[in-house]
């Protein structure tokens, strides 16, 4: 974990970035607003003020909310209005959700906020700064949103926090009263005023947040995935020939173009593969699993690019209802519907299953004694009395079997709610809570590959392995040793899947591959 003083604080002035979005929800770096977005939240404001002092009823400011929507409330009920709102929205249940999913959703309502186009106080803005940079997080539960009017639930946990109610973990970790983090802080709770609690809840930062979160595990896991394809390949004997770029030009896809120079500079140096490059080789094809990784991978890596792109025009977008226009009008909206995030969250589910269920192949090929072109049955040391790596092999299949099932999307299943005044959501929530499952079964998924590939390597000694490879199996030889007598094997699978988590398994490998 990086000392958070040496990382740069985010100013809130126009998009974020992903980077930025990732640094402030896992590594705790703080938040600022710029002088430009502070005049922003003042000229909003205003406008707002003259509204709720007219006698024009508007939504969001002198009136109900969804279907209540008609009727008028005086503006000495107002604040009990934006409170009875944020309470009654704060309806989660179940488990609660991961504080960086919390922070990044606290995170990307502020920056909303700092558009000007909500119309909140600056002194509510910055009340949530002081939050998230004081290390408050806010208890969300897991269910209670449909993605549509965004993800109130959440959000109006959130919000309840700022006004002093409900539940939090402070900076080290600890469940409290909100009341008591934000007086051991020195923040002041808000009490909220007209529009203020439609801006903190109306928008889709919980999915969002998910999304940007997954995007950077996928890039770093499907890094992970085309090195131990490589190991795989490596170990069954396979050639290195199919990745040649002129073959792979032929079918132009950026991105198996990518994984495919990877996969080729990962096998570059190997004694095994150089091996059985002569004439006596037999072997005309590997099968799909090898041969067809770039293929898999590449398309993983152009979905991941196209949801970026979505998450790129969200994290430059101003998600409210009603929003503060330039010229002062405030007008109602449909922006916080959250299909255009649910349907790439959905999307993203589909490749990180099937990724996972061609490394599950690589790794059952490298266990059968018919297939692995001269390993021991299931990598054991003495087969029979050892059962190696056969059952790790199970908890791979058990693991892509529900990767499978999370692959079915949620963002078809729209079910009508508040007395059908919001007749069709979006549940971008659930699509991404699902993805955050798949993004962790993948990277089990992938320690398992990279355990029985390196075990693998070490049965074909003394023929040496590539470079990048062997340093790979260097690595994991400081967690795991090599093979002998059955051992328990949880903790090896565990130490293998926080290489691959960490970092630190790309980090080694890094460089020895191209970009």
């Amino acid at each position: 974990m990086p000392d958070i003083t040496q990382l740069p604080t985010v100013e809130l002035d126009g998009p974020l970035t992903m980077e930025r979005v990732a640094a402030v929800a896992r590594l705790g770096a703080k938040v600022r607003f710029s002088e430009a977005a502070e005049k922003r939240l003042t000229s909003a404001r205003q406008y707002v003020d003259v509204l709720a002092a007219g006698t024009v009823p508007t939504y969001g400011v002198s009136t109900g909310f969804g279907a209540l929507a008609t009727r008028h409330i005086p503006p000495e009920s107002r604040a009990a209005l934006q409170r009875s709102l944020i309470r009654s929205h704060a309806a989660g249940t179940g488990p609660a959700v991961e504080p960086e999913v919390v922070r990044a959703m606290m995170l990307l309502r502020l920056r909303t906020l700092a558009t000007g186009h909500t119309g909140v106080r600056p002194e509510t803005a910055v009340t949530l700064a002081a939050l998230i940079n004081a290390g408050i997080t806010p208890i969300v539960h897991e269910y209670g949103s449909l993605g549509c009017s965004g993800d109130l639930a959440p959000l109006a946990a959130v919000a309840l926090a700022l006004m002093g109610e409900g539940e939090v973990t402070d900076s080290s970790g600890a469940v409290v009263p909100a009341a008591i983090a934000l007086r051991a802080n020195g923040i002041e709770p808000v009490t909220l005023a007209e529009k203020e609690g439609l801006a903190l809840t109306n928008g889709t930062d919980g999915m969002l947040g998910m999304l940007v979160l997954a995007l950077a595990d996928l890039h770093r896991l499907l890094d992970i995935a085309d090195l131990t394809a490589a190991m795989s390949v490596e170990a069954l004997l396979g050639t290195d020939r199919v990745f040649a770029e002129d073959l792979q030009a032929l079918r132009p896809h950026p991105g198996q173009a990518h994984s495919a120079r990877r996969i080729l500079a990962a096998l570059a140096g190997s004694e095994i593969v150089a091996s059985h490059r002569g004439p006596d080789c037999n072997r005309v094809q590997d099968a799909y699993s090898l041969r067809c990784a770039p293929q898999v991978h590449g398309a993983a890596r152009d979905t991941v690019s196209h949801a970026a792109t979505v998450a790129e025009r969200e994290l430059a977008s101003a998600i409210d209802n009603p929003v503060v226009l330039a010229d002062g009008r405030l007008e109602s909206n449909g922006n916080f519907h959250g299909a255009p995030i649910g349907y790439v969250l959905d999307f993203l589910a589909i490749p990180v299953a099937d990724v996972a269920s061609m490394s599950e192949r690589r790794t059952d090929r490298m266990l059968d004694v018919a297939r692995s072109h001269g390993l021991p049955a299931f990598l054991a040391a003495d087969p029979g009395v050892d059962s190696g790596h056969m059952i790790a092999q199970y908890t791979q299949a058990g693991i892509v079997s529900e990767l499978k099932r999370l692959a079915a999307p949620a963002s078809v299943d729209s079910i009508p709610s508040s007395a059908m005044q919001e007749d069709h959501v979006s549940m971008g929530w659930s699509a991404a809570r699902k993805l955050r499952k798949a993004v962790e079964g993948l990277a089990s998924v992938l320690a398992v590959e990279y355990l029985t590939a390196a075990r693998a390597l070490d049965f074909r000694a003394p023929l040496r392995p590539a470079p990048a490879t062997a340093a790979a199996l260097a690595l994991l030889r400081t967690k795991v040793d090599g093979p002998g007598p059955d051992r328990h094997l949880a903790p090896e699978i565990a130490a293998a899947t926080e290489l691959v988590n960490s970092g630190e398994l790309l980090r080694v490998i890094a460089p020895y591959l191209t970009p």
